[in-house]
């Protein structure tokens, strides 16, 4: 019995102390993101910038367009009555009471009402143009992050590779895998962060193109009907 409790004390004596040892270790192989983002050296920093950039555009493009968008459903109808009606000053006061492009074409619409048909939709489109113009200013600049931040990830990979082969040459005889190991660690490190932020920018530019997409067909739409409410009082 007295063999078999030393035994017994002597493997968990083991054990703890395998315990101890294993900890430090899984201590250091832990690391935070910014741990992380720290070993990749300068060129994160640029990605850190680009991912700022990418986000404000994002935020103030899907705010503008959602509010571009509000439209009440019964604008068209009410512009159709006062028309009717002959209360064009009216009309052009429930223009002025939305923020939004397809209530800018009517306006422009009725401001131009006397003139030929011609020149009233030519004065619309030239301001369906302005107003999709100004949606989409800053696009393009989110399309060159989403396609150049994987491209200056994979620049610091490359950097990160020939500073891994560098210091392995120096090291002559004393070649150690560690060498190797943390220069490929460290040179992957903005291979991840550029493809975060280019995905996140891609992503992004698609989804707000799309809803300048929708936008622009209830911009046409009106357009369509603010042309045929015209042409009524001429067909009655």
């Amino acid at each position: 019995m007295m063999i078999l409790q030393a035994l017994q004390a002597d493997s968990l004596e083991t054990a703890a102390q395998a315990l101890q040892q294993a900890a430090p270790v899984q201590q250091e192989m832990s690391y935070s993101l910014i741990d992380m983002a720290a070993k990749g050296g300068w060129l994160m920093i640029v990605l850190l910038i680009l991912s700022i950039i990418a986000i404000y555009i994002f935020g103030q493009k899907w705010w503008l367009i959602s509010r571009a968008g509000k439209v009440d459903k019964n604008f068209m109808n009410d512009i159709r009555d006062y028309i009717h009606e002959g209360k064009i000053k009216s009309a052009r006061a429930l223009c002025a009471q939305f923020d939004s492009p397809v209530a800018r074409l009517v306006e422009k619409g009725i401001e131009r009402i006397g003139r030929p048909l011609n020149d009233i939709q030519t004065a619309v489109e030239n301001v369906g143009n302005a107003e999709v113009a100004r949606l989409e200013k800053g696009l393009p600049i989110l399309a060159t992050i989403a396609g150049g931040a994987p491209m200056i990830g994979f620049l610091g990979t490359v950097i990160g590779m020939v500073q891994a082969f560098f210091n392995m040459s120096q090291a002559g005889n004393n070649i150690d895998i560690t060498l190797l190991s943390s220069g490929i660690y460290t040179a992957m490190i903005t291979t991840v962060g550029g493809l975060i932020v280019g995905i996140v920018a891609y992503f992004g530019y698609n989804l707000l193109t799309s809803k300048i997409s929708d936008l622009v067909f209830k911009m046409e739409s009106a357009t369509m009907d603010f042309m045929d409410l015209l042409h009524e009082p001429a067909e009655k």
